[in-house]
């Protein structure tokens, strides 16, 4: 009996789901909301993400263009899934596209982001821009604040 209420609490203590919200905007509308304590995230129009609540948080994006301001003092890194590479940060400001054809871009306001791809990690910079995909990053190149995500002075 004792076994059967043990395997009971370590089942309902380990198969607790995990907490994921989907936020998704149409063509004509954008969103702006806090995803944690210390994150907020604008996402534009015609775009799609998954933000899955644990520790680091972690997003998926799933189509179009989205802006994480990450407060220094946030007690959470983000870990941003994009196709198979992974973008990690914290103390930032960033913006990331996804594209239909898989050639994606971020580009990194304040602080700094790193980007896990099969040929390795890259870190891209404040005031950075690349391109990536699932293999590399190209285009790594410098760029102006105004320039991190154009869609958000729509807003």
């Amino acid at each position: 009996m004792s076994v059967c209420v043990m395997l009971g609490l370590m089942t309902w203590y380990f198969g607790k789901p995990p907490s994921i919200r989907f936020y998704e905007t149409k063509p004509e509308e954008q969103l702006v909301t806090v995803i944690a304590p210390g994150i907020d995230m604008a996402l534009d129009t015609s775009s799609s993400i998954a933000v899955k609540v644990e520790h680091p948080l972690q997003v998926e994006l799933f189509k179009g263009n989205v802006y994480f301001d990450i407060d220094k003092n946030a007690p959470n890194q983000l870990e941003a899934k994009v196709g198979n590479a992974l973008i990690k940060g914290s103390d930032t400001r960033c913006s990331i596209q996804m594209q239909k054809n898989g050639n994606n871009h971020v580009a990194v306001a304040d602080g700094h982001i790193k980007i896990h791809v099969a040929s390795g990690v890259y870190q891209i910079n404040a005031f950075e821009q690349a391109d990536f995909d699932d293999i590399g990053i190209s285009k790594h190149r410098l760029m102006d604040d105004r320039n991190i995500a154009p869609w958000r002075s729509l807003q």
